[in-house]
């Protein structure tokens, strides 16, 4: 997660800020672009492009709201788009634990107009509420670990508790986000295991 001052720089077209942007999105969006094809370079490349759009149109997204569910959107448009170029049949993915309701319920959102929002969208939105729910030091150390990449060694020295009380913590705090958004959204399952990462 990061700050509004990275996605004001991002908009502003600073590097550092688009650099900050990839290290912690990327690992995030190469899981779910996962959902769709297991091909690890194509993988990749979509991941360049998502990012590369991401970088030409960012003065024409909502930067303040919509910079993750930009990214998640398009790279869930670009993994179709590369499913129907190629042809490929869902029985031939190979990903036996993707539920294709999943995927079918993800066409139907963009293209029979039945939300407002992306689905992509709306689960981060979700994530971040339930992030937001945790208790102080457990949503410290969630943040710090998990959405900022920091070493739970340093966390832990830092906030004066044990390296076992980070993962606790992180774990406690993972299982009430996934509960959390398992209950507004039950057949979005794996996409919900792939956000929390």
């Amino acid at each position: 997660m990061f700050t509004s001052q990275t996605k004001l720089d991002l908009k502003d077209g600073n590097p550092e800020a688009f650099r900050e942007v990839f290290r912690l999105l990327y690992p995030r969006l190469k899981g779910y672009c996962r959902l769709f094809i297991t091909n690890k370079n194509e993988v990749e490349d979509i991941i360049q492009e998502c990012f590369l759009v991401l970088w030409e149109h960012r003065n024409s997204i909502d930067i303040y709201k919509r910079v993750e569910s930009f990214l998640f959107v398009t790279a869930r448009n670009r993994c179709l788009n590369y499913l129907k170029s190629k042809s490929l049949k869902a029985e031939r993915l190979q990903i036996e634990e993707i539920n294709f309701s999943e995927l079918q319920y993800l066409y139907q959102l963009d293209f029979e107009g039945r939300e407002e929002k992306s689905m992509e969208e709306m689960l981060i939105e979700s994530f971040q509420q339930a992030v937001d729910e945790l208790p102080s030091k457990m949503k410290t150390v969630f943040i710090r670990c998990k959405l900022k990449g920091e070493k739970q060694k340093t966390v832990a020295e830092e906030l004066g508790i044990s390296q076992k009380m980070v993962e606790k913590h992180i774990s406690k705090a993972k299982a009430h986000i996934h509960d959390k958004m398992l209950s507004l959204y039950p057949s979005m399952g794996v996409m919900i295991v792939l956000l929390l990462g």
